[in-house]
């Protein structure tokens, strides 16, 4: 389209573009044939398509979508080409499920490993920098899991496909509260505070008579709250 096409309030370009209005009723049928060919790639990609996605499904879907979307809008881009490269598609994500399942290197590479986010109660900073978790992100997965403190906590890994894998403890310990200082009626609940015990604010660590002036041996933060113990039933 050249610069002069282009005039402010022409509703008709605006609406139909280039195209006659009768394009419109090809659109639809467009649409619904290749919303059938997706449907119909998709359920044979398998039942993980429809699921939480890994990464190289993920990159698969996102083709998929820049796949059929010239074939649905544009009139000079055919069907078949469309059609012909979902197939592409769905050898190429059928072929690296295969290359995965028979290499574990391939797998490795394409997936990801687990990252571990906390160990015995406390936040693995380094790990989480690396996978760029935030505090909020990983308390918000443990509020979720109903768990009070990190000292409920044994381990919780990042999986490949970013779903969120958390272990109790058997005994709780004590930890670093989760539930925010602005509500306290659930700060209180199935909560012992210890008197004699921090918390670090940065790394949920606790160590033996820690002081507030002091530095926290594990990451070197000088911020402290009171640790508190959760009941386990």
């Amino acid at each position: 389209m050249k610069k002069e096409d282009i005039v402010p309030g022409d509703f008709y370009r605006i609406l139909f573009g280039e195209a006659p209005p009768v394009f419109m009723l090809e659109v639809l049928l467009r649409t619904l044939l290749l919303y059938l060919a997706l449907l119909f790639v998709v359920r044979i990609m398998g039942k993980r398509m429809g699921g939480q996605l890994t990464i190289s499904e993920l990159a698969v879907m996102v083709t998929l979508g820049a796949i059929v979307s010239p074939g649905m809008q544009m009139p000079q881009t055919g069907l078949l080409v469309c059609m012909l490269i979902l197939v592409c598609a769905l050898v190429f994500q059928r072929g690296s499920n295969w290359l995965e399942f028979k290499s574990a290197r391939f797998e490795h590479i394409s997936q990801g490993e687990v990252s571990t986010l906390i160990k015995d109660g406390v936040l693995q900073l380094d790990e989480m920098q690396r996978t760029k978790i935030s505090r909020q992100q990983l308390f918000a997965a443990l509020r979720n899991e109903s768990i009070y403190n990190l000292g409920e906590v044994e381990r919780a890994y990042l999986e490949a496909c970013g779903m969120f894998s958390i272990y109790r403890t058997e005994q709780a310990t004590a930890g670093l509260l989760l539930y925010p200082p602005s509500d306290p009626e659930i700060n209180a609940f199935r909560q012992h505070q210890l008197d004699d015990r921090l918390a670090c604010a940065n790394c949920g660590a606790t160590p033996q008579g820690q002081q507030r002036s002091d530095r926290c041996p594990v990451c070197g933060a000088d911020q402290w709250d009171q640790a508190s113990i959760s009941e386990i039933n």
